[in-house]
């Protein structure tokens, strides 16, 4: 698709375009309902539950029947609200989200757009739904909400600096800001991944991408017992289902970016599985690190608001720092 733009925009193109982005939608929007299943049957099973298993065949229509019943649900907003802002918060919090999948390249000829400078289209896309949650909070003219909304903001500034640092010994190692390049590098077996010379920071991008997506055990934005919702305690019916859905499009992000960046993208684990289809090797990476996230959250505690802090500035910096200097010398050691 990405190869399009250099043969200049048509209406056919245009409409190839549309389309493709209509499938991505529709595919996206698909494994966010099956992932919000997934997660609770797992989280069950780890925890001796059952999980849903009355709406449809072994519960598999349940998220499909929570989602109707958001739909449907009145539409309130507060009357002191800041009524423009309560609007459009959950909107600027949900299409960077979606719009930061173009760049992500699934295999070697299943890509959307293939920019030079990747990472940071992504990076620079993701921040902006920090301003959604802020907004969210603040438009609600509820102290819980804006309580939860500040610190949201806190908590993923912070660990945005260590998540985009850990990234530059990656960087460093492929040359290039471009994530198929980075995926080419990748190329010989899973030795050649870039989680083995690059151990650091992919602790560091794994720890920090969970803070990020405001998932356990860093969820202190949606911390229930403290903020009684977090930000978005005011908001009801699709509105706060917008809110909900940017995260899980984050899960999907923040998967395929670990598996691209990390884990070799579509390359096969040795040689001779060479023949296995690329995408069915890259699913195959996503689903292990979107069951880890599940993992996580069904067996880590939530941490404290000061450990949450200290561990972003005191530990993932400064090691997320080391890690360059760290590929600096290996590079120079080891790579020819």
């Amino acid at each position: 698709m990405g190869d399009l733009l250099t043969q200049g925009l048509t209406w056919g193109s245009f409409f190839l375009f549309l389309l493709f982005g209509i499938i991505m939608l529709l595919l996206v929007l698909g494994f966010v309902t099956y992932a919000i299943y997934f997660e609770r049957k797992v989280i069950g099973w780890m925890q001796l539950r059952i999980g849903p298993n009355r709406v449809g065949p072994l519960g598999l229509l349940q998220t499909v029947a929570d989602v109707t019943k958001l739909l449907i649900k009145e539409d309130t907003i507060p009357n002191k609200a800041e009524r423009y802002l309560f609007i459009i918060a959950p909107i600027i919090t949900f299409v960077p989200s979606f719009v930061v999948l173009a760049t992500i390249p699934f295999s070697e000829n299943l890509y959307n757009a293939n920019l030079d400078v990747g990472i940071l289209y992504y990076v620079a896309l993701s921040g902006i739904s920090t301003i959604g949650i802020v907004l969210g909070g603040w438009a609600s003219n509820n102290k819980y909400a804006l309580l939860g909304g500040m610190r949201s903001a806190a908590q993923m500034i912070s660990y945005e600096i260590p998540l985009v640092i850990s990234v530059v010994g990656v960087i460093m190692m492929a040359g290039s800001l471009n994530l198929r390049d980075i995926v080419a590098w990748q190329a010989g077996g899973f030795w050649h991944w870039n989680f083995l010379p690059q151990i650091i920071g992919f602790i560091v991008f794994v720890i920090a991408a969970i803070s990020e997506l405001n998932r356990t055990p860093f969820d202190l934005p949606e911390a229930e017992s403290e903020l009684v919702a977090g930000y978005h305690v005011e908001y009801s019916g699709f509105r706060f289902a917008f809110f909900m859905l940017a995260e899980y499009v984050y899960v999907f992000a923040i998967a395929s970016m670990t598996t691209v960046l990390f884990l070799g993208g579509w390359h096969a684990p040795f040689g001779f599985l060479d023949f296995i289809p690329g995408i069915l090797w890259f699913l195959l990476k996503f689903a292990f690190v979107v069951f880890f996230l599940f993992w996580l959250r069904a067996t880590m505690p939530r941490i404290r608001v000061d450990q949450l802090m200290g561990m972003g500035w005191k530990v993932l910096l400064p090691l997320s720092l080391v890690n360059i200097f760290v590929t600096a010398a290996y590079m120079e050691l080891f790579v020819k």
